[in-house]
């Protein structure tokens, strides 16, 4: 998956080519696993030592002082309410299963010493390691991960939707759950139950230490326990958190965690204006920045510590070669005024993109055409082969253009081409029902002005919307910009109560079902769901359903292309765009590996302190 549950949703499936690891095995037995990897089979074979990425001799110690835009008001991360403090969930909290950045959604046992499924995938059980332990020295049981799961699903919608196809969670044996499905051969449920955090069931049923019963339904900035490499230190609500490293850890000699965990204090500091979380970067008071502005970026390392060398900037591809993006702006289909394709198009044809790439972003952009950008699941030209035998199935459901029209994106960027597209999409205002009127462009049958709010969780965004707002104004749009408070914009979007946001997908080389949760029927009205837009569409459900059950590799990207060519004919989003590599600076006083895992940064888990002891 994006990831696990972070900032953005990346989730995977398919062909499971589920090798190695036989934990126990006879002939009456099943067949315990070690690991799962979705595109052929895994690295690692059972018992491996360490990842190869990771530096085992890393040092342990060390402060690593990062930063983090909003703010957060609480430590229970279960909710779908509140903001929940940055790094509780990856640090605090371990999983069944515990992902490889060298490999394509490649996991291995963390909690979980091995899983199981029969041929028809119709369940899968996991079997925890007997040495596994909560920072008070209890055991990680059974009823823990059940209890964990059960919670999830109950109060947030997110994870309600992702694991919608599992029925039950139920204790099996002594170390044993069993996760039972309502359908058979979704491959890739097994891989996806290993990633949820898992809680102690003992601790939330219990007291704190004021005596008072707690409870999980509510968000709470008391300390919570886990099993995880660190624990919650010191913290101001809101503003700052402090992780410390357990030395005590249970699982800090397993081979998944070799060479990882090496910081002995990661703190957060929370800001509200980038240009403040800057600053702090500036004078060493954070020690990571990722830099998202290509202007920014060209322009503002022109500080002593950036010149001598102290600070470090490098581009790096690794995060995002398994990783397709779609960033755009996003207009709720939930509003009637975006119910019609034409005037989703229309936005489109008045998004100068060249103009803002040159004079914002140095030319360092480029134009998103796809769902899957940047990946071989991006479809291109005409449908063939497979893809058009898939399409063809659904003829009647989809755009005709499909098998007609290549997508692409209007082009601007000299004064004739920009008139030229403001004409086109005034034309298909015009379809739609729009007429300029004074200068306003409105309903011909209700006289009612069409305008729209963009909303937006920074600041730091505006300068990139504001050319988009002046642009559609041309054509008598009234566009406006707000900007409010992170928790305010969190709220906001889970209850879909916007018009427009900017907003962004990240997609792995295996889609699956999150897919469901990005443009499906059944998320287009569920609070918390990733469906921003509100796509609903019976051929783009379809579509969704061959994806998860593709039975091998090559059915999964012709189904990808079909799916990508859907969402694209219906114009759903105004395309942005992106950058091919990320860009990241940091104090010299961190160190990485000389070699990066092939698809990913590896930070903060086996980087290390230059002054942490050998």
């Amino acid at each position: 998956m994006q990831a696990a549950f972070g900032r953005i949703l990346v989730t995977a499936a398919l062909s499971l080519a589920l090798t190695t690891g036989v934990v126990a095995q006879d002939a009456a037995s099943p067949v315990w696993r070690s690991g799962i990897s979705t595109i052929g089979e895994l690295k690692h074979p059972n018992g491996f030592e360490r990842f190869d990425y990771v530096n085992p001799d890393a040092p342990k110690g060390g402060e690593l002082k990062l930063s983090e835009t909003g703010t957060y008001d609480t430590f229970n991360l279960i909710l779908s309410k509140g903001e929940a403090a940055t790094g509780v969930g990856s640090l605090v909290f371990d999983t069944l299963l515990k992902s490889a950045e060298d490999e394509i959604t490649a996991s291995y046992g963390l909690l979980a010493e091995g899983v199981s499924y029969p041929d028809d995938f119709s369940s899968a059980t996991f079997r925890l390691r007997a040495e596994a332990k909560w920072a008070d020295g209890q055991p990680v049981t059974p009823e823990d991960v059940i209890y964990s799961f059960e919670k999830l699903k109950e109060h947030n919608p997110l994870y309600a939707n992702y694991y919608r196809h599992v029925t039950s969670a139920e204790k099996t044996g002594d170390r044993d759950i069993t996760f039972r499905f309502d359908e058979k051969n979704n491959r890739e449920l097994p891989n996806i139950l290993g990633q949820f955090p898992v809680i102690p069931k003992h601790w939330w049923e219990g007291t704190d230490d004021k005596g008072n019963k707690r409870d999980i339904s509510r968000t709470t900035l008391e300390p919570v326990m886990g099993s995880g490499p660190y624990k919650i230190g010191a913290f101001q609500a809101g503003a700052s958190i402090r992780f410390e490293r357990r030395d005590d850890y249970w699982g800090k000699d397993l081979n998944v965690n070799v060479g990882q965990n090496n910081f002995g204090t990661i703190s957060y500091t929370f800001f509200g204006d980038r240009t403040v979380e800057f600053e702090a970067f500036r004078t060493g008071n954070v020690q990571f920045y990722q830099d998202n502005s290509a202007s920014h970026w060209a322009t503002s390392y022109d500080f002593p510590a950036a010149k001598d060398g102290r600070v470090v900037r490098e581009e790096i591809e690794n995060p995002l070669r398994a990783t397709g993006i779609m960033q755009a702006f996003v207009p709720n289909l939930r509003r009637d005024k975006f119910k019609d394709q034409k005037v989703r198009e229309a936005l489109n044809y008045a998004f100068d993109f060249e103009d803002l790439n040159r004079s914002l972003a140095y030319n360092a952009f480029q134009r998103v055409d796809s769902y899957f950008w940047g990946t071989e699941l991006a479809s291109s030209g005409l449908p063939e082969g497979r893809e058009k035998e898939i399409l063809e199935e659904l003829k009647d459901k989809v755009p005709a253009d499909v098998f007609t029209t290549p997508y692409t994106n209007p082009v601007n960027g000299d004064p004739q081409k920009v008139r030229a597209n403001l004409r086109k999409a005034l034309d298909l205002f015009k379809e739609a029902g729009y007429e300029l009127k004074d200068r306003k462009l409105v309903n011909v049958k209700t006289g009612e002005p069409f305008g729209f709010e963009i909303l937006l969780s920074n600041p730091s965004f505006e300068r990139t919307v504001t050319p988009f707002v002046n642009s559609v104004k041309k054509i008598g749009v009234d566009a406006r910009i707000r900007t409010v408070d992170a928790s305010q914009y969190t709220n906001r979007t889970r209850s879909f109560d916007y018009d427009m946001i900017y907003g962004i997908w990240a997609q792995s080389l295996v889609p699956g079902n999150e897919q469901s949760d990005y443009w499906g029927s059944a998320s287009a009205n569920q609070q918390g769901s990733k469906n921003y837009a509100g796509i609903s569409d019976p051929a783009i459900d379809d579509l969704i359903r061959r994806i998860i059950f593709a039975p091998n590799r090559d059915e999964l990207v012709a189904t990808a292309h079909a799916l990508d060519r859907v969402l694209l004919a219906h114009h759903y989003v105004v395309p942005l765009f992106y950058a091919k590599a990320q860009r990241i600076a940091y104090w010299n006083n961190l160190v990485r590996p000389a070699e990066l895992p092939y698809y990913g940064l590896g930070f903060p888990n086996v980087w290390w302190s230059k002054t942490a002891a050998k």
